[in-house]
């Protein structure tokens, strides 16, 4: 009797990498953060998948400090009438509804996101991707559903202290000593610098393995196509063989 194995990935597996560019104050980034988590949720291999939060920002020249309406600073500085923004903020919330956000933009201010992407470089140090991912989360529900003012003074503090950086031993104190200094201005701009360097021009934008990648919150089938694409680029398989076979070089 002829015992036949099936095709199997090359062991060990190997992890793949996906850089997430995004944007605090990108409405799109938050609903392409939900809906890549679904396609990450249902993908077979999800366990040798690292999630890297890059950061880019859409407005860099926003002044520091406290924010403002959203819809009278896109108005100002995108020259927009003020009912086409309040059109596209409509369009926005219906789309984010339907992946279990609630937008507010009566109340959403608009703020220099760089303290913001500081933050979440240094929870990526302080507690690695599951601190990223609950600050990230934080960070985008207090400033779209909440109305959190997150350029005012240690607003980023209480975030960080919801998030649950206190567990990794640092206090609100800690936070608002790092966040006063220049801690993690660096990494910020080198994820700005390496965004120009690979073109990207918008966000959210999803890039695995530096080889793959797509732009925009694209369905959760989009995004777990991308997945599976470079998963098998990564891990390729091994075809199993038989002692009796057609080749193309004939039988």
């Amino acid at each position: 009797m002829t015992t036949l194995t099936s095709p199997t990935f090359a062991a060990p597996p190997r992890t793949v990498t996906v850089e997430i560019w995004s944007d605090v104050a990108c409405p799109w980034c938050f609903i392409g953060k939900r809906r890549f988590a679904t396609a990450l949720a249902g993908f077979e291999h999800r366990a040798h998948v690292e999630v890297v939060w890059r950061s880019y920002q859409l407005s860099p020249d926003t002044p520091a400090g406290p924010g403002r309406p959203e819809i009278d600073a896109l108005v100002e500085m995108k020259g927009m009438p003020r009912e086409q923004v309040e059109q596209m903020f409509a369009h926005v919330t219906d789309v984010a509804a339907g992946d279990g956000l609630r937008y507010d933009f009566a109340r959403t201010l608009a703020f220099n996101t760089f303290d913001a992407h500081r933050l979440l470089h240094l929870a990526a140090r302080v507690g690695g991707a599951e601190l990223t991912e609950r600050t990230t989360e934080a960070l985008f529900s207090a400033h779209f559903e909440q109305g959190v003012d997150l350029g005012a003074p240690g607003a980023l503090v209480t975030i960080a202290a919801g998030a649950g950086f206190g567990a990794h031993g640092w206090d609100d104190a800690r936070v608002a000593e790092a966040l006063a200094s220049d801690a993690e201005a660096d990494a910020v701009r080198a994820d700005l610098r390496t965004a120009r360097e690979l073109g990207i021009t918008g966000v959210p934008f999803f890039v695995v393995d530096r080889r793959y990648a797509v732009s925009g919150a694209q369905p959760a089938e989009v995004l777990a196509q991308l997945l599976d694409a470079g998963w098998r680029e990564a891990n390729p398989l091994v075809p199993a063989t038989a002692a009796d076979a057609c080749t193309d070089d004939g039988c």
